[in-house]
């Protein structure tokens, strides 16, 4: 058993908490090595109380994703029959985009317990913390026309806000286009990057990231006003497997209806959850920053906004400002 396990057994068999010189004594090493091994737990998602003259108190405990078990769970399903599970990677993005490349069947999905360069859109960076949120990048195969993909965009938020109201209850919505929200805060991110060929989508890639499990100490202090989980918003831990697996579940039926129907019904579900329609925002594009109230979705994916001067204009992509439930 190595020092980790044994000072995680330790801290387990009691509520109480431990002096580093019992940890020090019951693992024979030295107080500067128990800090070390402190901060390797945390590292790996381990939550600890330090309280001077006290010692260490285990807050909190990561359970890792048991990718097999999730695999079985979606056996005949076109989405999450294959899932290629990493402990660590820069992003799971590029992985996916290579299992794309080299054929990979729609539903093929990269999972990783950590990203250490995770994206998010506009090229910031999403912050990954090793063995409490759900960072994936799943392959898809659309038959959708180019011109028509931020369709797939809007379509994977409804699936995504589905499945974490049928695993929580978290009353959460939709910010156009894709945020997740709860009480104004940010749960997860959707990136989709996709691949063309003779102006037809080769494949699409769909990276998801979901703040699942982090406590308020994963964030550093900008962010905490801006960003939450779904374990601080619900006061209790959630379990990652089966969120996945509504996640996929939700997806591959939206999906479905999405080819059978088109995008209308998906439009009609994206607005029954959107937070986004009706209130005076800032929006930010690549060219320029304006106030403007959203009013409606188009079928192309885009958004009609309302100006101050009472001009209507549609916006393909941009940045939407503050928007409260």
């Amino acid at each position: 058993m190595s020092n980790n396990e044994r000072l995680v057994q330790l801290l387990a068999s009691s509520h109480d908490f431990i002096s580093g010189e019992k940890i020090s004594e019951e693992l024979g090493i030295s107080r500067t090595a128990v800090w070390k091994q402190i901060k390797k737990l945390e590292a790996l998602g381990y939550e600890l109380e330090a309280v001077t003259k006290q010692g260490y108190r285990l807050l909190y405990t990561p359970q890792p994703i048991d990718a097999a078990k999730v695999e079985k769970g979606l056996k005949g399903h076109r989405f999450g029959h294959t899932i290629h599970y990493h402990k660590a990677v820069a992003s799971t993005q590029p992985l996916a985009k290579e299992l794309a490349e080299q054929g990979a069947a729609e539903g093929t999905v990269v999972l990783a317990e950590q990203q250490l360069q995770g994206k998010g859109r506009l090229g910031r960076i999403w912050h990954s913390p090793y063995g409490k949120g759900v960072w994936m990048s799943i392959v898809l195969r659309p038959a959708t026309p180019i011109q028509l993909a931020p369709q797939l965009t809007l379509l994977t938020a409804v699936a995504l806000a589905e499945a974490i109201r049928s695993i929580t209850e978290l009353n959460v919505g939709i910010k156009w286009p894709n945020d997740i929200l709860h009480k104004g805060k940010k749960l997860c991110g959707i990136l989709l990057e996709s691949a063309a060929e003779e102006q037809r989508l080769k494949y699409v890639i769909a990276g998801i990231g979901i703040d699942v499990n982090l406590g308020e100490n994963d964030y550093e202090n900008e962010l905490r006003n801006k960003a939450t989980s779904l374990r601080i918003e619900k006061g209790a831990p959630v379990d990652r497997e089966q969120l996945i697996e509504a996640f996929m579940m939700k997806w591959e039926r939206l999906s479905d209806l999405y080819d059978q129907q088109g995008f209308e019904p998906i439009a009609q579900l994206w607005e029954s959850y959107t937070i986004s329609l009706g209130q005076r925002t800032l929006i930010t594009t690549a060219q320029e920053q304006f106030y403007a109230v959203p009013l409606k979705l188009t079928e192309r994916g885009s958004i009609v906004v309302k100006l101050d001067d009472g001009e209507e204009r549609e916006i393909f992509s941009a940045e939407m400002g503050e928007v409260k439930q």
